[in-house]
């Protein structure tokens, strides 16, 4: 096998084709990251103001078998991303070839991590289960054979859970007036006003997981340009903030299950908004991120952003909520989500999807 590196835009359509040919015929793909992957990889974005992109085929007899990113971040440094992965079963050798090329283009960089496509907020880890169901809208999907390229690396697992609603609203209403709220505020996403929303989201992501696994510092620009291929989308319910005094100190994202409205290979388009528009909601939608600042961590505001979206939550007729993915070795967020369920269901309540990214040295 060798490597051949792509460029330009003649190159990322090759890369992109492959990615897509790899899941023909398999009823659960869906190609709603697309907007992403070509957000994180053509450039020049954001993103790429701080980080260096290089994106190769493996070629086996002049055939593609498999296709992948190689991403330094200078806020991410002692790590080289293997990003975007995609490959044919079988192949020999693969992550020695991998390595290699990211220890020859990011010399003293010292070690590599597997699965984080360039930030965690693009997209992360590789499925280890659950491979005969669509995934939920921002979740990732991959083939059951990709783990087995990296058994030599460490494994990090992530689980997600995946819930019904009427428990966790009767969990949700069932408390009266909640303490230690003074100068505490709710209110959803300005819509209007999206750029100086995007910059409070930016700064409490930054400081409510400073210290968070495979963390990497955001700017306003970065996200403004995640959230634009989605913002019609989006209502102003699917942010909800909550302000101190008038300053924002905690963030609830939540959105439908967008791949619920297509059964292809193609990314949203208009065609999604105007099923939306059109009253076709579907049955699920995802629990995406929670972020509270250190200080207000003994206050109330999950519970609290969670009652503010709830209205919206009952108007669209949601019968499930699906987490977004969580770091097992993140025990606070793990301990806030069984906390949650046990009280909602009276027991504990397993992780329904569960992931890995693979962590290694590259010297």
């Amino acid at each position: 096998m060798k490597l051949e590196m792509l460029a330009g835009n003649d190159g990322y359509q090759v890369f992109s084709k492959f990615g897509t040919q790899i899941y023909e015929g398999n009823p659960s793909y869906r190609g709603t990251q697309k907007s992403v992957e070509r957000l994180v990889l053509q450039g020049p974005t954001a993103f790429h103001d701080h980080a260096r992109v290089l994106i190769y085929l493996v070629l086996d007899s002049g055939e593609a078998v498999a296709r992948f990113a190689l991403i330094h971040d200078n806020r991410f440094s002692d790590y080289v991303q293997v990003a975007f992965f995609e490959a044919q079963p079988g192949l020999t050798g693969l992550w020695n070839l991998m390595a290699q090329e990211a220890a020859l283009r990011f010399p003293g960089v010292p070690r590599a991590v597997v699965g984080v496509n360039g930030h965690q907020n693009y997209g992360a880890a590789f499925l280890l289960n659950k491979f005969d169901q669509p995934p939920v809208f921002g979740l990732p999907y991959s083939h059951d054979y990709y783990p087995a390229y990296f058994s030599t690396l460490e494994a990090k697992h992530l689980v997600s859970y995946r819930f019904t609603m009427p428990e966790i609203r009767e969990w949700a209403t069932s408390y009266g007036t909640l303490g230690r709220m003074e100068g505490i505020t709710l209110r959803f996403m300005d819509k209007k006003r999206i750029q100086q929303d995007i910059a409070h989201y930016t700064r409490l992501n930054n400081d409510s997981f400073l210290n968070h696994i495979y963390w990497a510092d955001r700017t306003e620009a970065e996200d403004l340009e995640l959230f634009h291929p989605f913002r019609h989308l989006l209502d102003r319910e699917n942010l909800v903030f909550a302000e101190y005094e008038g300053r924002p100190v905690a963030f609830y994202l939540w959105y439908p299950d967008f791949n619920q409205l297509l059964e292809s290979s193609r990314d949203l388009d208009i065609r999604e908004w105007l099923k939306l528009r059109c009253r076709k909601h579907p049955d699920t939608f995802r629990f995406t991120q929670i972020g509270i600042l250190p200080e207000f961590r003994r206050r109330p505001l999950t519970l609290a952003m969670i009652r503010k979206a709830l209205p919206a939550v009952t108007r669209n007729s949601y019968k499930y909520c699906e987490g977004g993915f969580i770091f097992e070795e993140n025990r606070a967020s793990m301990a806030m989500v069984k906390r949650i369920l046990r009280r909602s269901f009276k027991q504990e309540v397993e992780p329904y999807r569960r992931y890995a990214v693979f962590e290694g040295p590259l010297q």
